[in-house]
């Protein structure tokens, strides 16, 4: 029996180090569209405080959630602070404007520009390309593009290190690929239901990437529990993926864990990922993770669960296949 560690780890080949739970701040950025709820800024406000004075002071943020919203509330507690604390780390992903989903490199320019002023700094650790889907692979990396771009960001210290965060893994694995990145980002696909990113993580962990997971709870799903909340990345889930959740959740009930600190340590113990992404939207969800984080699981668990079919392809395809020797055993 065993838990995952909250001790600070290697940012790929970088020599940064950092928690292994960053707290996403999508959430924090007010956006019920995406989440079917809203967050207050005097509850976002808590948050951040929270998580900054924990052992996981770790942002995840972006320009695209809440369309700066999420940035600016991290910024006022920033300027509270009198900066970022030491030893804290910041991250943020520059892309498209969602009012018209233009993906231009001026555009991303005025949107990166945008965040360092929303957030009071004038530097992060790392800025990731986010959600490059949105144009095409040859796009992002033509000369003069987005990805130059950030790059000449980074060369000038604005940008301490440089990552990729798309959804498709298909696309990841190109832009893994090129060499230019520090980081890779994958969502919602590397839980207890979807095994699809575990390629692309190995890949990018091959070539001294740092990779981070995000959503390890499926957007909800493997949090809440399959009736509660039966949706998977941000939509209603097929039945059955409820179905297969609902085993999930037995399983963890009868050995006495609950089913988030199992979903959480799922991607907390994999080898591959480095570290672990967790939105969070009130002050009591930072401690409530620790906790899940270093609740101790039997083997025998995981090995329950490594019988359970998952996903094997991206979220919106819904296809299924049987998991034989990939699940969740050993050291993850």
């Amino acid at each position: 029996m065993a838990s995952a560690s909250l001790e600070r780890v290697p940012f790929g080949s970088t020599g940064l180090m950092v928690p292994p739970i960053a707290v996403g701040c999508a959430q924090l950025g007010d956006m019920p569209e995406a989440f079917g709820y809203g967050v207050s800024e005097e509850d976002a406000l808590a948050t951040i405080r929270a998580f900054l004075a924990s052992p996981i002071d770790y942002i995840d943020t972006a320009a695209l959630y809440g369309d700066g919203e999420s940035e600016r509330r991290i910024g006022l507690v920033l300027k509270e602070l009198g900066g970022l604390p030491e030893g804290a780390i910041l991250e943020t992903k520059a892309g498209r404007d969602p009012k018209d989903n233009n993906y231009r490199t001026d555009t991303v320019r005025r949107r990166f520009e945008r965040s360092l002023e929303l957030l009071g700094v004038d530097k992060v650790h790392i800025c990731f390309l986010h959600d490059p889907e949105w144009i095409t692979f040859e796009e992002g990396m033509a000369k003069g593009g987005p990805v130059e771009l950030l790059q000449s960001y980074r060369d000038q210290g604005v940008i301490g290190y440089l990552g990729v965060a798309a959804g498709p893994i298909g696309l990841s694995q190109r832009y893994v690929e090129t060499g230019a990145f520090d980081a890779l980002i994958t969502h919602n696909r590397y839980t207890l239901l979807n095994r699809t990113a575990d390629q692309v993580q190995r890949a990018a962990k091959g070539r001294g990437m740092a990779v981070l997971n995000a959503a390890p709870f499926g957007s909800g799903m493997l949090a809440k529990g399959p009736d509660a909340y039966p949706r998977y990345a941000y939509q209603q889930a097929p039945d059955e993926l409820v179905q297969v959740t609902r085993k999930i959740a037995d399983a963890c009930e009868r050995h006495g864990v609950p089913m988030a600190a199992a979903a959480l340590q799922f991607s907390m113990r994999d080898p591959n990922v480095d570290v672990t992404i967790v939105g969070m939207s009130k002050p009591e969800r930072v401690q409530q993770t620790i906790d899940l984080a270093t609740h101790d699981i039997p083997d025998a668990l995981w090995d329950e669960l490594a019988e359970l079919p998952t996903f094997s392809d991206d979220p919106e395809e819904h296809r299924w296949a049987s998991t034989e020797g990939g699940g969740p055993k050993g050291g993850r």
